[in-house]
């Protein structure tokens, strides 16, 4: 059994200050707030101890990408360093063979427990909204692909985005629910009644709402405030100032609601890396200023953030309750992920540190001293 402790601690989305908790076999026996019921083993009076981050959409980090199998653990463990330690590995629009092979490396990588899961941005996604993905590799949803990818996936995909105006959209919709799968909508050209329609027939989150879709207008509203409005759907918010204005990230949480706010990375390679030339599966990608765009073009291609930079954007407009709710208990649920999320008992031992300013020193996934052991053992 070890018993942590710090001089503040978001214990089951409450900040204690302080706050201690108590693991034991990879899971939280117990935890509450002032002095531990024993000495500590690993105490942090000055540190800030938060749920594991869960990062429900990101390609890639450290110079690896999931969508290139030698480079899954690369990416994961770079991740894992900034204090996410539950990914959901993104996959782009791709050829039907390079999916399958994309699927299958990641379904291994799900088994090892390197990731949580797989999701699917595209293929089916719209060529008018492509965005960074290759539109000449889009297609309509074809109910034999599905079947195989799902077949390939061995029930490691949780989600998948698509846009819900394509031909074949209502039915991939169904077949994707009934696997259990997660369905999102994004990347998509779709009035707000077809949102509405997606919505009632199951879709649960918005994928990077505002990018990639119609903006709001006051005669079109279009997806994003179908999105918005329905209690039942989940909003991912690229929340790195350059995809989403800091004053939008504010009135969405503050209109929907931490509990309906995911924020999340779109993390490319180039996240962690030098400014430079990277690819986003077969599209190439130029970082100038820690700003990914299209090569040629000023189409923003997935960030270069980390959910530590993230979580700290948050808290200085929201607080910690609401930096931690948004970074970790509401992709959970968004995901149907159990026993992560929060740090109560009978909860995977996941657990970021971090110092006064809220920079990562120690992480612990599944009871284990992942990242600044040797700092959390003195």
């Amino acid at each position: 059994m070890v018993v942590i402790a710090a001089g503040t601690m978001v214990l089951d989305g409450r900040v204690r200050r302080p706050g201690w908790l108590e693991t034991d076999g990879g899971r939280i026996l117990a935890g509450g707030a002032g002095p531990p019921p024993r000495p500590a083993d690993a105490d942090f009076p000055n540190g800030t101890v938060v749920p594991g981050f869960i990062d429900m959409h990101v390609h890639g980090g450290g110079g690896a990408s999931y969508t290139e199998c030698d480079g899954i653990t690369g990416a994961a463990e770079f991740h894992l360093r900034h204090g996410t330690t539950t990914t959901l590995a993104s996959l782009v629009t791709t050829s039907p063979a390079e999916l399958l092979t994309g699927v299958r490396a990641l379904a291994e990588a799900t088994r090892h427990g390197t990731v949580a899961g797989i999701h699917l941005e595209g293929p089916w996604l719209s060529r008018a909204r492509c965005g960074a993905h290759d539109p000449a590799k889009m297609r309509d949803a074809d109910p034999a692909e599905i079947d195989a990818v799902l077949d390939a996936g061995g029930g490691a995909i949780r989600m998948v985005t698509l846009a819900p105006e394509l031909p074949g959209a209502d039915q991939a919709i169904r077949r994707f629910l009934d696997a259990g799968v997660v369905v999102a909508l994004g990347h998509t050209d779709a009035s707000y009644e077809q949102a509405e329609h997606a919505i009632a027939l199951g879709a649960t989150v918005g994928t990077h709402l505002f990018n990639a879709m119609p903006p709001l207008h006051h005669r079109e509203p279009g997806p994003a405030l179908a999105l918005l409005r329905h209690p039942g759907v989940t909003v991912e918010l690229i929340a790195d100032g350059v995809h989403v204005h800091p004053a939008v990230v504010r009135a969405v949480i503050g209109a929907a609601g931490p509990e309906r706010v995911a924020v999340v990375t779109d993390a490319i390679a180039a996240a962690g890396r030098d400014d430079g030339a990277f690819h986003l599966g077969a599209v190439a990608i130029d970082v100038v200023s820690g700003v990914a765009r299209v090569r040629g073009t000023s189409t923003i291609a997935g960030s270069t953030a980390t959910m530590d930079r993230l979580f700290r954007a948050v808290n200085a407009d929201a607080g910690l309750a609401v930096a931690a709710q948004t970074t970790s208990a509401t992709p959970a649920r968004a995901l149907g992920l159990e026993r992560v999320g929060s740090l109560r008992a009978g909860y995977d031992a996941n657990l970021v540190v971090l110092d006064g300013d809220l920079r990562v020193t120690a992480v612990m996934a599944a009871g284990r001293w992942r990242v600044g052991a040797s700092a959390a053992a003195g």
